[in-house]
């Protein structure tokens, strides 16, 4: 069962009809409804058209944080075999909102990490909803030397609100641990593909997006805060939210613009959550072509690739 946003209340009330028609007729053999549906069905396909031909930036917000939109299991599930998974930091224990290993996709070798916020509320407990805790990026720091070690491609999923602001967390050096896998990331001598499946919040996207290649799903978002903190900041109000997903610029749109991106993968109408599997093929066809991309180049200039891309962020300017 489809989960509508607060925005898509009128098409839930088009398609609730017309399910109820179909419901109506399999309960009655001789009640012919198919005319009626199928009239149902074209206005709700305008409608949806319509309705994300012109999403608002804190309403693709609300699309990207969607329970059912495709999380990194799915993902990595869906595109790559013989996944091997890694567990733990070595030095104080395993972070579930991290997940990460050796795999292959579509007979390549690559090291996958990613952000993995669960998709029940048991497993979002447990993946503490994609809030990775230090020993998360210590985990990922040392799945990117093994990749840099092997020669090996790294492809990282971004999926997170943002690091966790927890006490223990804190306490376990939060910030150091972001920093030095921001720092691995501009080291290793490996293609370093990156996506924004959903959220990439603040530092803790950063500390896996910070790579020779970065692509965000259509209605993904990629920010230095959240709206609703961004807005508790400057107007002590959460409430203006929509106002403050303005003025983060934080759409693919606004960030491929502005030169923090290098492509965007186009959704299905409606979303990623309307139909997963498209929107999985379609990163896996971009992780491809990115990988292709930079197949030939040296561990020099992969190196210098990545770095020059990061200091020539905001060389455009919000005029851009």
């Amino acid at each position: 069962m489809t989960q509508y946003m607060d925005f898509e209340k009128p098409l839930a009330e088009i398609e609730g009809k017309a399910e109820e028609l179909r419901a109506l007729a399999r309960s009655n053999d001789e009640m012919d409804v198919t005319q009626e549906a199928a009239a149902l069905d074209a206005k709700a396909k305008v409608m949806l058209e319509e309705l994300y031909q012109s999403l608002t930036p804190w309403r693709r917000c609300q699309v990207a944080r969607h329970a059912e939109r495709p999380h990194c299991h799915d993902y990595v599930d869906a595109l790559f075999t013989d996944y091997t998974p890694l567990a733990g930091d070595r030095n104080f224990a395993d972070d579930h909102a991290i997940m990460g290993g050796l795999a292959r996709l579509n007979d390549r070798p690559v090291m996958v990490i990613g952000h993995e916020k669960g998709n029940d509320t048991k497993s979002r407990i447990e993946r503490n909803f994609g809030m990775a805790r230090p020993e998360g990026y210590r985990k990922a720091i040392r799945l990117m030397d093994i990749a840099d070690r092997f020669r090996l491609p790294v492809v990282t999923l971004v999926d997170t609100p943002g690091a966790y602001p927890g006490k223990g967390a804190e306490e376990r050096g939060q910030s150091e641990a972001i920093a030095r896998s921001t720092e691995k990331c501009l080291q290793i001598g490996v293609p370093l593909v990156s996506v924004i499946i959903g959220e990439g919040g603040s530092g803790g996207a950063v500390a896996f997006a910070t790579a020779n290649r970065v692509a965000m799903l259509e209605h993904s978002v990629y920010s230095v805060i959240t709206p609703e903190g961004c807005a508790s900041i400057l107007w002590k109000d959460a409430e203006k939210m929509r106002e403050a997903a303005e003025a983060l610029r934080l759409t693919a749109d606004d960030l491929k613009r502005l030169g923090v991106i290098d492509r965007i993968i186009a959704e299905p109408t409606g979303g990623a959550h309307r139909d997963p599997d498209a929107a999985i093929a379609s990163v896996g066809r971009a992780l491809e072509n990115m990988l292709d991309e930079l197949a030939d180049k040296d561990p020099q200039a992969l190196i210098q690739d990545r770095r020059s891309k990061f200091l020539e962020i905001g060389g455009l300017g919000l005029a851009a």
